[in-house]
C-alpha cells in the first residue's frame, strides 16, 4: 500500500496560533515534502483553497519547488478544483510538474469542498456538476490525444489544436476525488479512473456501498479490475504512544474545527466525545502511536474492501513544525512498514 501526507499550506503560526510569516510557512512546508522523500514515503499532495488561511491556490507551483528538492516521492494535486479552471492550463502545468520531476506528477481533480472559487473565476455555483463533468471530459482528452477536437458548453470548442508539452508519463495519472455523492463514485467507475475517497468524519464501512458502486459501474463499464484502484484521505497524526497523539492533536484541531469550517457550515463544535469516537476502532482519523495508526489503516482497507494508497492531512490541526516533523519521520520509518510488513 502506498502511503503519504496531504497538506493544504496551512499559514498558522505553530506558538502563537496567529497568522504570520508566509515565507516560514512555505519553508517549513517544503521541508516537510523533503523528510516525506527522505523517509521513504510514496505520495506528497498539495490541495488548493483561495482562502486567507492556506497558500495553496497555486499549488503547482509549490510541488514544482519540491520537485527540485525531491528525488523518489510522487507529486499530486489533492485536490484540482478542476470546474474553476481552464483544462488545457490544467494540463499543461502538471505535464511541465511531470517534466520537472522526471516522471513523478499525477493530480487528483474534483470539485472541491469549499466554493471561494466559485465567484473568484465568474462561475455560477449553479453550474457546480456541469462544470465539472464538461471539464473532466476535456481534460482526459486532451491526456489521450496531442491534437484536440471538442465542443462543450462552458468553454471555447477546440478544432485539432495541439496541447503541450507532453508529459514524460503516459497516460498522467489523474485520479478522481470524491466525498460522499454516489454520482461522483460511478462517474469515476465509468471512466476507469483512480478513486481518492475523502473521509473526514463518519465510520469508514459506512463507505463501503460507495466503493461498491464504483467497482461495479468500473466492471460495467468494460474496465479491468487492475485500473479500479481505491485510495482513501482522512485526517492523521502520529506521535511515539496514542495517548501523546491524542492529547497534542485534539485542542488547535477543535478550535480550528470548531471556530472555521464548523461555524461556517453549522455543524455542532468539536467535542472531545466527537473527537474520541472518530479516533476510535471505527472512526475515520488515523490518529495514534505507529502500531495503532497501521492496524486502522488495515481495518480501513479491510471495511473498503482493499485501498491501494492512504494519505494523511495532518496540518489541519495548528501543531508546531516540528511535531509535524517528528509525524511524517514515525510514518516513514514504523507506520509504513508496519502496514506493508
Amino acid at each position: 500500500m502506498q502511503i503519504g501526507i496531504d497538506s493544504f499550506a496551512a499559514r498558522f503560526d505553530n506558538n502563537t496560533n496567529k497568522n504570520f510569516n508566509t515565507k516560514d510557512a512555505m519553508a517549513q512546508l517544503l521541508e516537510r515534502i523533503v523528510l516525506a522523500d527522505e523517509v521513504g514515503l510514496d505520495i506528497f499532495g498539495i490541495g488548493e483553497h483561495h482562502r486567507k488561511e492556506f497558500l495553496d491556490s497555486a499549488p503547482v507551483v509549490i510541488l514544482s519547488a519540491a520537485a527540485g528538492r525531491t528525488k523518489q516521492i510522487r507529486l499530486t494535486s489533492a485536490v484540482t478544483v478542476l470546474s474553476a479552471a481552464d483544462p488545457v492550463r490544467v494540463f499543461q502545468n502538471f505535464a511541465t510538474l511531470d517534466i520537472v520531476s522526471q516522471g513523478r506528477a499525477e493530480m487528483v481533480v474534483g470539485r472541491g469542498s469549499f466554493i471561494e472559487a466559485y465567484p473568484l473565476f465568474g462561475l455560477n455555483l449553479n453550474d457546480y456538476d456541469a462544470l465539472f463533468a464538461e471539464k473532466l471530459e476535456l481534460l482526459l482528452k486532451i491526456r489521450d490525444n496531442e491534437f484536440v477536437t471538442w465542443n462543450g458548453k462552458y468553454r471555447p470548442a477546440m478544432k485539432n489544436q495541439p496541447v503541450y508539452p507532453r508529459p514524460l508519463q503516459s497516460p498522467l495519472p489523474i485520479w478522481l476525488g470524491v466525498g460522499g455523492t454516489p454520482e461522483s463514485f460511478v462517474r469515476a467507475g465509468m471512466l476507469g479512473l483512480p478513486l481518492m475517497v475523502a473521509i473526514i468524519g463518519g465510520e469508514t464501512y459506512r463507505f463501503k456501498p460507495l466503493v461498491d458502486l464504483y467497482r461495479e459501474a468500473g466492471r460495467q463499464a468494460g474496465h479491468p479490475e487492475e485500473k479500479l484502484i481505491v485510495g482513501m484521505h482522512a485526517f492523521g497524526y502520529v506521535a511515539d504512544a496514542t495517548e501523546q497523539a491524542v492529547n497534542e492533536f485534539f485542542p488547535s484541531f477543535a478550535a480550528a474545527m470548531s471556530e472555521g469550517v464548523a461555524k461556517e457550515r453549522g455543524w455542532p463544535p468539536m467535542t472531545r466525545a466527537r473527537f474520541d469516537a472518530q479516533a476510535g476502532p471505527l472512526g475515520a482519523y488515523m490518529i495514534g502511536g505507529p502500531e495503532d495508526v497501521a492496524e486502522k489503516i488495515k481495518r480501513h482497507s479491510d471495511a473498503l474492501g482493499g485501498i491501494a494508497r492512504v494519505t494523511f492531512q495532518m496540518d489541519a490541526a495548528n501543531l508546531p513544525h516540528e511535531k509535524l516533523m517528528r509525524s511524517i519521520e514515525l510514518i516513514g520509518t514504523k507506520v509504513k512498514g508496519l502496514v506493508n510488513g
